[in-house]
């Protein structure tokens, strides 16, 4: 892999231009004033404001008053949805839209639909290109609005906007489009165009982010989001945002200058791209119009590939799986099921854009990895030409799509598919899959019992060695939290041979095989598959007394539930794959998931536990949930008492969650019930998949404080008070402050 980070995700977002930067230099510092005051500083930012709108209006050939700034392409669009919607009500209520436009124009016409509007989706063909008969063939007498893209941000279709604005013409209906990704690579002329308001993002064109402008045609009526003093020609209250608006300006005067030899340049990079990869890559398939397509833009479905593998491998290659506000989901892209792509090419679709500083190094480069990373991907007799060495340090988060625990089944999924399997009866079976218990349990004699559970997942670090002590802890958890004593193991190994070299299933084994010896047992064997993605876990084999087992079933009101180690073990996964985890944080996560739920087992057996679960991929809550149900019992939660670790709230602030988090929280929410200072940071927090969690237990209150003291004094020193057991009841859990 090369060491030089590449960029080909300029449709997701630019770099600000250099001249750019210099053209707003001043206005930081020394040029400062509020545009609406009457002294020198505040006519000098007016002026430049003005300037701005000129050079924007410049490049849409309109006239300066029908540009209207605004915070980006977003509000933009919520500008002329809404506005439109309200101020023309009573003329009508329906809007004309299609099926591949931006989440922007699409949830806002969800919005509109909830408050009484009606919408059309027009569909697309399989190039994303839309059949303006079928525009007009959709307008009704209530048509007020048609809003079409002018091109599509994931394949670059561009559409026939002329063409439909003089159908809306025609019709007497406002026509907009949303030109946040064409500005700047192709012309853009509202005259020629034909529209009557048009949306323009400013980081879309080396602009900054936070910045946009609406085009409103002169006499039209439209009322306003922002409420308050009279800026923007009383359309948009706000004291203006000065510094980036000359940004704006000063983009969209560029983008005029350079237009022709920008798109040459762009196009060509493009197009080289594109030639490198069908040459030694046969199976792939472009997607989005052949001819009338942005002429930076490239996205490539690979078959039978995921897109989120391809992304993660392509470590120093930025490009997009799908449209850039879903680069981290897995789901199939709204625009590429509009194309009526097939599922196992939109699956891996890639979507690289480029730019006039993109240079024939970086297309040669990345061309070269891009074309390794799929052939291997490709493989289908994976095993015949395995990896004998990588030459750059392996990061084994980078070689996967999922995160641990994380990319298990949905806990709802799991549920109704277990429920309909048959119940085999054995009465020396004590515990199976009808106790939401996660170990199996069959009774030898009146003193013996063997326990049994299973456990694997795929790597939530990146060190390999460390990923196999971490997935031995984790399957080992399971024998301990039911009170069990660990006989042996048995390893579970799925590996990309043709991706990774042995050396690194050997380090995961190393890892795996000591954390067992720190357990007192051997691992004695185990199955080893070819995978497209590192997998590792291992079978366990354990014994305990049938008298002192500990279950889910048995918490009871009055109890309180201690918690032994922190919780946000996914949330620091997630942001250790992303590469934005300090060291100290990174080391003390891996060295937590790394620890034993041994000790805290053998201190349990000294006090009356009623339950015991431990805290694993379906997240706190999920396994409270599985006690409380279980039990019949209710039981609270006291958020500020649970421990994290240092970074969760802030990762989980800026979005770094794993979907498994999100499906956790969406599992247990018929059972959540929380006061209205709960956020949902906190709960989604609560539902963090984790990764060889602490063991959760729940026993009388009287012996909490002995617990507690025995625990510290065996360094295990995050072990808390989190709630209690309150009543029989039906299984819900109460969060409170």
């Amino acid at each position: 892999m090369t060491n030089k980070r590449i960029y080909l995700d300029y449709n997701a977002t630019t770099p600000i231009h250099p001249e750019v930067a210099k053209a707003m230099e001043p206005y930081i510092q020394e040029i400062y004033g509020n545009p609406s005051s009457a002294h020198w500083f505040g006519v000098q930012t007016k002026m430049a404001i003005e300037k701005a709108r000129k050079q924007i209006a410049l490049f849409l050939n309109c006239s300066m008053d029908e540009i209207v700034f605004t915070s980006g392409g977003t509000e933009s669009n919520n500008t002329v949805l809404k506005g439109i919607a309200e101020a023309h009500k009573l003329k009508g209520n329906h809007i004309i839209t299609s099926m591949i436009e931006h989440p922007a124009i699409l949830e806002v016409c969800r919005y509109l639909e909830r408050n009484g509007f009606a919408i059309s989706y027009i569909p697309v063909d399989n190039y994303g290109l839309i059949d303006s008969k079928n525009i007009e063939n959709a307008i009704t007498s209530q048509t007020i609005l048609i809003s079409i893209m002018h091109a599509n941000n994931e394949v670059g279709t561009i559409q026939p906007i002329k063409e439909i604005s003089a159908i809306a013409k025609k019709n007497e209906i406002f026509m907009h489009t949303d030109a946040a990704q064409s500005a700047g690579k192709i012309p853009i002329d509202v005259e020629e165009l034909g529209v009557d308001l048009l949306s323009l993002a400013g980081h879309k064109l080396y602009a900054p982010k936070g910045i946009g402008a609406l085009y409103l045609k002169r006499g039209i009526k439209i009322e306003k989001l922002m409420h308050g003093a009279d800026h923007e020609r009383n359309l948009r209250a706000g004291t203006e945002n000065v510094l980036e608006i000359i940004g704006l300006g000063k983009a969209c005067e560029l983008a005029s200058e350079n237009i022709k030899s920008n798109t040459a340049i762009m196009k060509k990079h493009r197009d080289r791209l594109h030639s490198i990869l069908k040459k030694d890559l046969k199976n792939i398939h472009l997607l989005g119009h052949p001819e009338k397509r942005l002429p930076n833009t490239l996205n490539i479905g690979f078959a039978n590939v995921e897109a989120n593998i391809i992304i993660s491998e392509l470590d120093n290659i930025a490009a997009s799986a799908g449209a850039a506000c879903h680069a981290d989901q897995v789901e199939l892209s709204h625009v590429l099921t509009a194309m009526k792509i097939p599922e196992k090419i939109a699956m891996g679709a890639i979507r690289f854009s480029t730019s006039h500083f993109t240079t024939n190094d970086e297309i040669t480069t990345a061309g070269k990895e891009i074309i390794k990373t799929i052939s291997s991907l490709q493989k289908k007799d994976i095993a015949k030409e395995p990896v004998t060495d990588l030459t750059d340090k392996i990061k084994l988060t980078h070689f996967t799509h999922g995160l641990g625990c994380a990319c298990k089944m949905q806990p709802q999924v799991l549920e109704k598919v277990l429920k309909n399997m048959p119940v085999f009866h054995d009465k020396n079976i004590l515990i199976d899959q009808q106790t939401n218990d996660d170990a199996a349990v069959y009774r030898i004699n009146d003193n013996q019992a063997v326990l049994g559970t299973v456990d694997f997942f795929t790597p939530i670090v990146d060190d390999p060695y460390y990923f196999g002590a971490i997935a031995a802890a984790n399957s080992l958890s399971d024998i301990y939290a039911m009170g069990g004593t660990p006989l042996f193991a048995m390893n579970i190994v799925g590996f990309p041979t043709n991706r990774l070299p042995i050396s690194t299933l050997e380090e995961i084994l190393k890892g795996a095989y000591d954390k067992a010896k720190e357990a007192g047992i051997g691992i004695l064997g185990g199955h080893t598959i070819d995978d497209t993605e590192p997998k590792f876990g291992m079978v366990v084999t354990g014994i305990a007394d049938p008298g002192k087992l500990l279950r889910n079933s048995n918490a009871r009101p009055g109890d309180v539930l201690i918690l032994t180690k922190p919780i946000g073990t996914g949330i620091i996964s997630t942001a250790i794959k992303k590469g934005i985890v300090s060291k100290e944080i990174m080391d003390y996560t891996i060295s937590l998931m790394a620890q034993l739920n041994k000790i805290p087992a053998e201190i349990a057996k000294n006090y009356p536990v009623s339950a015991c679960t431990d805290v694993t991929g379906f997240g706190l809550l999920g396994h409270l949930l599985e006690m409380t149900r279980s039990s019949k019992v209710d039981a609270t939660i006291f958020t500020k008492e649970v421990p994290l670790i240092n970074g969760t709230l802030e990762f989980a602030e800026s979005e770094i969650i794993p979907g498994g988090s999100k499906s956790n929280l969406q599992y247990v929410s018929e059972f959540l019930r929380f006061d209205k200072t709960i956020s949902y940071l906190d709960k989604i927090v609560l539902a963090d998949a984790q990764t060889s969690g602490g063991l959760l237990f729940s026993l009388p209150e009287a012996y909490a404080a002995a617990m507690l003291k025995d625990l510290k004094d065996a360094k295990i020193t995050g072990a808390k008070v989190i709630g209690r057991v309150e009543n029989r009841g039906k299984g819900y859990i109460h969060l409170i402050k």
